[in-house]
């Protein structure tokens, strides 16, 4: 009986992983705003060692269409620009001496419908890792009822396993639906 609780309670916090996966893959999906997350993935060489650009620089918005880094020691401006060529997210980094400054052009509408594609493909492969973690959860279920837990209440556990599911298909359906609005907004 203990078994099957905390299969629901794991179940349902890979789910919820599964999620906030799809939510860090949606923030950087750029929507013609500026937004630090862009750079969430890009990681400079620092002393020997990767290290994500925001720990060698302060990164923030200077207004909606761009975007300054300002690194804490100077010798950092060409790693950093270096790293963001290479990351190949579509925008040059323009290097003064002092900051970096990264212009977001305007979304052209075919890159929108691109980027919502994208989104939804995020969106299904959330779905996929919900649906895994149920199959996993029935299997383990229907291998209890074998092993002599009652029959009914692995019914009840069947159905709390599907709410759980739906509910999580729900949240995926909502978050696309939102980020899809949020990059076709002009």
């Amino acid at each position: 009986m203990e078994d099957i609780n905390d299969l629901m309670k794991t179940s349902e916090d890979a789910m919820s992983a599964s999620i906030e996966h799809l939510q860090f893959e949606l923030s950087k999906i750029r929507t013609g705003k500026a937004s630090t997350n862009l750079l969430a993935d890009i990681a400079v060489n620092y002393y020997g060692s990767m290290t994500p650009v925001n720990q060698v620089a302060s990164v923030s918005t200077a207004d909606a269409r761009t975007i300054v880094i300002q690194p804490w020691e100077k010798n950092m401006l060409r790693p950093i620009e270096n790293a963001i060529f290479e990351a190949n997210i579509g925008i040059t980094p323009m290097n003064d001496g002092e900051v970096i400054r990264l212009t977001i052009p305007p979304l052209t509408e075919e890159r929108r419908r691109d980027l919502v594609k994208q989104a939804k493909q995020y969106g299904e492969e959330a779905k996929v890792s919900v649906r895994s973690i149920r199959h996993k959860a029935l299997d383990t279920i229907k291998k209890a009822v074998k092993d002599g837990y009652p029959e009914d209440a692995g019914k009840d556990k069947e159905d709390a396993v599907q709410n759980l599911v739906n509910k999580y298909g729900k949240m995926v359906d909502h978050l696309i639906e939102v980020k899809e609005k949020d990059v076709m907004h002009v």
